[in-house]
């Protein structure tokens, strides 16, 4: 086996590309190079190759070592990215509100939240919940990592003591069948995706390797059926070296969520497109993209360990798969459509009349909804079972499920 290139190293080659991304310190350095030689034994282990789907799985979930199963600071001002829920309590109010709807109609049940993150917005949606008088019987946290989820507990001690009694962590999905709603924000762009490359003969998968001078690509055939067939689906009408992503983890989550869920309501909140503007021409290179220290770029093969990976979402596909689940498909909009119609002015209307505290949360509201930041390219979809006739409220002003 060779031995991986030291970060710093590679820190020296991705600063001359990327523009000075921070040197990370001599405790993150030594985390990542462990990281990397865990990623090359794979390899090693493997022929000398990993598919990039493998490659992400391991750099953000690896036990002790990946991106979301170490101790790093991930979240606001001091980490790596801002979530929604961070930039404002009026994100999670609204989508509290869209949850009150369903557990009405359902005349109870249960919230289940995948991924929470930091833990704020489950405090919120709690905290309005409660302020509107229709709590879940149970609030379920589905998280892996240890680390979050004692920031999670640490979150919902600060803004919801009165209500830690209603959550419970999970480390699977429920085994008996569940009613209520499932809520994730920014988790689908988070699981493993492939890679591909549209050649002069034929179509690529890209793998992750190992040289001298560190990771790097590698053109070789495709890793699977299920990759193959999708691949001939999307792949003749794109022009020769296009390289875009296949979301199969994604979409695979969602049919083992819509096989344990009887009743209620699944809510995904995310960054992507529909398939026709997923793969359009001139978004050649794809959609990776990594954030280190609240600064974004395209190079996930560094930085193991101390980088999120992350990839759109091709909400067609999830689509197509909920229905393949046994699932409806409810609604399909932006993210500014959604949080409006479920009563974003009246939620900044009813917090303080007080002009400082005014002036603060219309900053967050153009955060949240103006184009150019997050209220076009993040999108909310719905899907579940046994809802056809509530027609939920986020999805009232405009709904966008035509164009997938």
């Amino acid at each position: 086996m060779s031995e991986p290139l030291s970060l710093h190293a590679r820190m020296r080659q991705a600063t001359t590309a990327l523009n000075s991304l921070p040197v990370p310190d001599t405790d993150a350095a030594t985390h990542s190079e462990r990281m990397m030689l865990e990623l090359q034994q794979e390899m090693d282990s493997s022929g000398g190759a990993i598919t990039f789907a493998r490659f992400m799985e391991l750099a953000l979930y690896a036990p002790g070592l990946g991106y979301y199963s170490a101790g790093s600071q991930k979240f606001g001002a001091e980490g790596d990215f801002v979530t929604a829920p961070e930039i404002s309590p009026l994100f999670s109010r609204c989508v509290a509100h869209q949850i009150q709807q369903v557990l009405l109609a359902l005349e109870g049940g249960a919230i289940m939240e995948v991924g929470a993150g930091s833990g704020v917005m489950a405090a919120d949606i709690l905290a309005e919940l409660e302020r509107l008088e229709c709590l879940p019987e149970h609030y379920f946290i589905l998280e892996l990592s240890a680390d979050l989820r004692e920031r999670q507990l640490l979150a919902l001690r600060d803004k919801a003591p009165q209500l830690l009694d209603r959550v419970q962590w999970l480390d699977s999905l429920p085994q008996t069948p569940f009613r209520g709603v499932v809520v994730a924000n920014e988790l689908l762009d988070a699981l493993p995706v492939h890679r591909f490359r549209v050649g002069s003969h034929c179509v690529d998968e890209l793998y992750v390797t190992c040289s001298k001078d560190g990771f790097c690509w590698e053109r070789g055939k495709i890793s699977s059926k299920a990759v193959a067939e999708r691949l001939e689906k999307i792949a003749p009408q794109l022009p020769y070296g296009y390289q875009s992503e296949i979301g199969l983890a994604a979409e695979q989550w969602l049919h083992t969520v819509g096989a344990v869920l009887e009743r209620g309501l699944v809510l995904l909140i995310d960054y992507g497109f529909p398939e026709h503007e997923y793969y359009h021409p001139q978004r050649d290179s794809g959609t990776v993209m990594c954030h280190y220290r609240h600064r974004a770029h395209p190079d996930p093969l560094i930085l193991p360990g101390l980088q999120d990976i992350t990839a759109h979402v091709n909400f067609t596909a999830v689509a197509e798969m909920a229905l393949d689940a046994g699932m409806d498909l409810y609604g399909y909009t932006t993210q500014a459509w959604f949080l409006l119609a479920n009563g974003l002015e009246q939620a900044m209307q009813s917090i303080s009349d007080e002009p400082r505290v005014q002036l603060e949360l219309s900053r967050q509201i153009k955060m949240l909804t103006l184009p150019e930041e997050m209220g076009e390219l993040f999108k909310v979809i719905a899907v579940g079972k046994g809802l056809a006739g509530v027609p939920l409220n986020g999805f009232m002003l405009r709904d966008l499920r035509g164009k997938l």
